[in-house]
């Protein structure tokens, strides 16, 4: 079996490259290299490993590792898939392959679907208003826009990729990731994301101390603002509304308009898909 066709086995079933490591016997750090090809010509022993591995039936844990990299078996795989567990961890996240796109909740993970063009422009957009904002009247906020990890409770059980969000506590942002819930977050819909982001991320955001979320649904060319510090209700904008963020006072506005306007043509080619 070729590097590419594990690759591909381990796209179709989502397992890790630590679950791997803890089944072969083989040290997460040669598996990475292996599987990034910067190994350009692994040893013949430990593809044979991987290949037992990556059988046609399903995972096997009964390959034997080479010498080196003999191991006690206390890690042996379970059967359990990574999608059905909700045990991961911070660990079992950074040991994904960098192609696949998770969230990680309360040690359950989620697909996440790769934005479209009008997902991205809306959130590229109203990042763009924040940075002019803060630019133009100082203060400690951050605006971050995704990909960017977010390790919303401070623990190892969830890491989010917030649309859009910021930080105004600069000690809750380090290089890898913000550690801590943002003061404001963002999230566009699109419609595999709508249970996910208007549900379970809202109680997430709402009970990890987010103070202010909003949701953007651009099919419905709508706005739904929390502002969590008065209430668990929402205000609710169109696309010609200016919404003020209230972490600024109101004092920072985005105008839907005008977003719109840049956007328009986006939603013509978009007519009659989901």
């Amino acid at each position: 079996m070729t590097v590419d066709e594990m690759l591909t086995r381990i796209r179709q079933t989502g397992i890790t490259y630590s679950d791997v490591s803890k089944c072969t016997g083989i040290p997460l750090s040669t598996l990475q290299k292996i599987f990034s090809k910067a190994t350009v010509k692994p040893r013949r022993t430990t593809m044979q490993i991987l290949t037992d591995f990556f059988t046609p039936s399903g995972y096997s844990c009964a390959a034997e590792a080479p010498a080196e990299y003999k191991t006690d078996g206390s890690g042996a795989l379970q059967t359990l898939s990574i999608w059905e567990r909700t045990d991961n961890t911070l660990e079992d996240y950074l040991a994904l392959p960098d192609d696949i796109r998770v969230e990680l909740i309360d040690g359950a993970f989620y697909n996440m679907a790769s934005p479209n063009a009008i997902h991205q422009r809306i959130s590229m957009l109203i990042c763009r208003e924040f940075e002019s904002f803060i630019e133009n009247n100082g203060g400690p906020c951050i605006p971050f826009i995704a990909p960017s990890d977010v390790q919303l409770d401070c623990d190892d059980k969830t890491v989010v990729e917030p649309d859009v969000f910021v930080v105004c506590d600069r000690d809750k942002i380090t290089l890898p990731r913000t550690v801590g819930a943002p003061d404001l977050v963002i999230e566009v819909l699109s419609g595999s994301s709508w249970y996910h982001d208007t549900v379970r991320k809202l109680k997430k955001y709402r009970n990890a101390g987010v103070r202010e979320y909003w949701i953007v649904l651009p099919d419905e060319k709508r706005v739904w603002v929390y502002f969590f510090e008065e209430s668990g209700l929402y205000n609710e904008y169109t696309f010609d509304d200016t919404v003020s963020v209230r972490i600024w006072d109101g004092k920072c506005k985005v105008d839907f308009k005008k977003i719109f306007d840049k956007i328009s043509f986006l939603f013509d080619k978009n007519k009659g898909k989901s």
